[in-house]
């Protein structure tokens, strides 16, 4: 299990470490790791996941610190903050390094510059959904629908600036259709929505409505990502159906302070790699709905980089601002 440590002294130790600590001996006390969202969440489990693992190869547990709020940012920014010592980490996503540079206005530090990437996690793709008894029934038919009956044509997510806001308002785009977004607090109201008809559609994390989709209480018509989800191979991929250049996942990865030492960066990154290529822990990544998708410290960098440039047009046709 990871140790919790809600004791500001345990933190404070180890903000207080010298920068020079990281290097030789490193590690040679427990790793700090905060998450943006709640314990519990989908960052909290992917490391749950990698524990045993790390802690055999590194020889020290975890320390789990969660900094909920602002799309993640809040802990994003606790760490950019944190002592350069190799001792802290952020588990950073779509949100915080993707979406996150352009939809808010006034951060006080740069997610690529700041926090640079230790290495990729994983993935999980989102999926379209609609109701499961209702007058729509693939891909096609959603557009034609929405078409046909613009005043319906509406969907929802888990807020604005999420990955559900900006991938209804990609489909809407690469589809040329006009679709309205209707915001909810967070994934599950905005799964009731589409399960009550509120709404017509919604795309967000596959594993979010996976039970659902099984009990045919919703429908999915198609995923996210260019290649079909090992999850569930039976729904056809977006750009399957027509929709041109749709590639979107939600992803996950390690980040640190930047003056961390190189050499402590390509050892943890190394050794999630590694973790992430056994077959016993991919397949529990998998079980959960999620894809491994490892990727050492420069190419997430370039990864990262590639994710800002892809997201934001979106955030500015979408009009989301967050000061």
């Amino acid at each position: 299990m990871f140790t919790r440590r809600a004791g500001l002294g345990v933190v404070g130790a180890v903000l207080a470490a010298p920068g020079l600590r990281a290097q030789g001996s490193w590690p040679d006390k427990p790793i700090r790791f905060v998450i943006g969202g709640a314990a519990g969440g989908v960052s909290d489990i992917f490391l749950r996941m990698m524990e045993n693992r790390l802690r055999e190869r590194l020889g020290q547990p975890m320390v789990i610190d969660p900094r909920p709020g602002a799309g993640g940012m809040v802990g994003a920014e606790v760490t950019a903050r944190a002592a350069p010592d190799g001792y802290t980490y952020y588990v950073n996503h779509i949100a915080s390094h993707g979406i996150g540079p352009t939809l808010y206005r006034r951060l006080s530090f740069d997610p690529l510059r700041d926090l640079p990437g230790v290495a990729r996690i994983a993935a999980m793709p989102n999926v379209l959904i609609v109701k499961g008894d209702g007058p729509v029934k693939t891909v096609a038919e959603l557009i034609a629908f929405c078409r046909a009956n613009p005043a319906r044509a509406n969907f929802s997510s888990a807020g604005s600036g999420t990955s559900s806001h900006l991938s209804g308002l990609l489909f809407g785009m690469r589809t040329g259709v006009e679709v309205t977004h209707v915001p909810y607090r967070g994934t599950a109201p905005s799964m009731a929505a589409v399960l009550n008809g509120e709404v017509l559609f919604a795309i967000d994390n596959a594993p979010a409505s996976r039970q659902q989709v099984l009990a045919g209480m919703l429908r999915a018509l198609g995923v996210s990502t260019a290649r079909r989800a090992s999850t569930m191979p039976e729904v056809p991929t977006l750009q399957e159906q027509g929709v041109p250049d749709f590639d979107v996942a939600s992803w996950y990865g390690i980040a640190m302070p930047a003056a961390v030492p190189a050499a402590v960066r390509d050892r943890l990154g190394s050794e999630i790699v590694a973790a992430l290529e056994d077959p016993a822990i991919a397949q529990r990544i998998r079980d959960y709905g999620a894809e491994p998708w490892p990727l050492g410290p420069a190419a997430y960098d370039a990864f990262m980089r590639a994710e800002v440039a892809t997201w934001a047009p979106v955030v500015r046709a979408s009009g989301a601002q967050i000061d």
